[in-house]
């Protein structure tokens, strides 16, 4: 099969790799073996191929697929530094309700088979306040108790990792930002919330149209911890718009307080998470060489 990975998947491979706050594994020389991986799911699952939707998914590929029973599914092969093993783990849980549903079979190590979505249909394409209570809706089916004996990280663990590169960011320029960041992360892990088996990554792109019910959930990075940091990524969807109007700083914080109000979340605790995932944010963003990311997020951030 003739086949190249989307430029998308590349240049984040490319970032996740750079990225130190994360233990990538060898997202290189999988990259490379891609394309004979691919062909060995595709003949061992007796699947067709049918296209490969672009701009495509950051931690993985997805390829839309046919099955040999004539339903349609797609196919996604992430590697080993994705953590697909508790991708799937999580969307088992979850079994359907509120994400995208794993189907019978593993082609090969790190693939899954997932039901069909509509890949070009996001909540994204909504208005914006549809969007937003759509997003909600998913948001609030995901959280449930984690499974026994889970295997899958915590935020206080993940955002410990985080808060240590960010302490090491010496540049005066973005000191006192960091400085509120980190002090908004320590009073929240001091006084735990309840832990819910979280998205970790949801904003509005990841929920997609689906058939048995209008919007489903994928690619999940999933924690456990405390809902609130959930929202922190949704509340800042779209802050080019955000950052571009008068009354961004206004909406921004009505934002804050509406989604939470609606998903029964502590408002101070979603602003803190809000805060400190958009410093980290705006600080590796700078790192990889994107400053206009990094000034977008570092402005939100101010407003919080």
């Amino acid at each position: 099969m003739v086949f190249e990975a989307p430029e998308r998947l590349v240049r984040a491979l490319a970032e996740a790799r750079a990225d130190t706050t994360r233990d990538t594994g060898p997202d290189g020389a999988w990259l490379d073996a891609l394309p004979r991986l691919l062909d060995r799911a595709v003949a061992g699952a007796g699947l067709t191929v049918e296209r490969v939707p672009v701009p495509g998914g950051r931690s993985g590929l997805v390829v839309l697929v046919g099955r040999s029973d004539g339903t349609s599914a797609a196919l996604k092969l992430a590697p080993p530094g994705a953590h697909p093993e508790q991708e799937r783990a999580a969307l088992e849980h979850w079994g359907g309700l509120g994400a995208v549903r794993v189907l019978p079979g593993a082609p090969v190590v790190g693939g899954m088979l997932l039901e069909r979505l509509q890949p070009d249909v996001s909540v994204r394409s909504l208005p914006e306040a549809k969007a937003m209570l759509e997003a909600a809706g998913v948001l609030r089916r995901l959280w449930v108790e984690p499974p026994v004996d889970h295997g899958f990280g915590t935020v206080a663990e993940v955002t410990g990792r985080q808060a240590a590169v960010l302490k090491s960011a010496a540049d005066p320029e973005v000191a006192e930002v960091v400085t509120a960041a980190l002090d908004a992360r320590d009073a929240l892990v001091a006084v735990p919330a309840d832990e819910r088996l979280l998205h970790g990554t949801f904003r509005q792109s990841k929920v997609l149209a689906g058939e048995r019910t209008p919007w489903l959930a994928v690619g999940p990075e999933p924690l456990v911890g405390d809902p609130a940091y959930d929202l922190a990524r949704l509340v800042r969807d779209r802050v080019e718009d955000l950052v571009a109007t008068s009354s961004g700083a206004g909406v921004a914080r009505r934002r804050v307080r509406r989604l939470a109000e609606s998903l029964e979340v502590d408002p101070e605790r979603v602003r803190g998470w809000a805060l400190f995932r958009a410093v980290e944010s705006a600080v590796r963003s700078r790192g990889l060489g994107r400053p206009g990311d990094a000034e977008l997020l570092l402005e939100y951030a101010t407003w919080l």
